[in-house]
């Protein structure tokens, strides 16, 4: 083998190892914290008559707050959620995609509602630049915050 195809094999070799190992990464998460609110709660708000939100909870609340980091090419696993979460990507871009494989894109600056109810997965497609999610759960007392899930068999990923 000449020395010039054993470089260029070598060099393929190494991108392909990185590239790979780049994949092979897991998002990475830390807890802000969780705080458990005595029920049953109800509480209604209008500002000025236009905008209204409500949550009504019983017997308690659980409302968490965590920062997950989405290295290039990175992925949760298949999972759904106890209650609703809501999810604002602070960084980079997310695709979020339900059991069907339709795609929900999220760019920095962007907010996605998580129901929580049908097994999900997030993704940071992008090759180069990493992802940062601030995600905020509300859930049962006690509750775990994530059930992992089978992958379903319309996605492959």
């Amino acid at each position: 083998m000449s020395p010039r195809i054993l470089v260029c094999t070598v060099v393929a070799a190494a991108m392909t190892a990185s590239a790979t190992a780049a994949r092979a990464q897991s998002p990475s998460s830390m807890l802000i914290g969780r705080a458990t609110y005595d029920g049953p709660l109800k509480v209604k708000r209008s500002v000025p008559s236009d905008w209204k939100v409500a949550v009504d909870a019983t017997p308690a609340l659980d409302i968490a707050v965590q920062v997950i980091d989405f290295p290039p090419q990175s992925q949760s696993t298949w999972h759904t959620h106890p209650g609703p979460v809501f999810i604002s990507v602070v960084s980079g871009r997310i695709t979020f995609y339900d059991a069907d494989c339709q795609p929900t894109i999220r760019s920095a600056g962007e907010g996605f509602l998580d129901t929580g109810s049908s097994p999900h997965i997030a993704r940071n497609e992008d090759p180069i630049v990493p992802a940062r999610n601030v995600v905020t759960y509300f859930a049962p007392q006690g509750a775990a915050l994530r059930i992992d899930e089978p992958a379903p068999p319309t996605c492959t990923f």
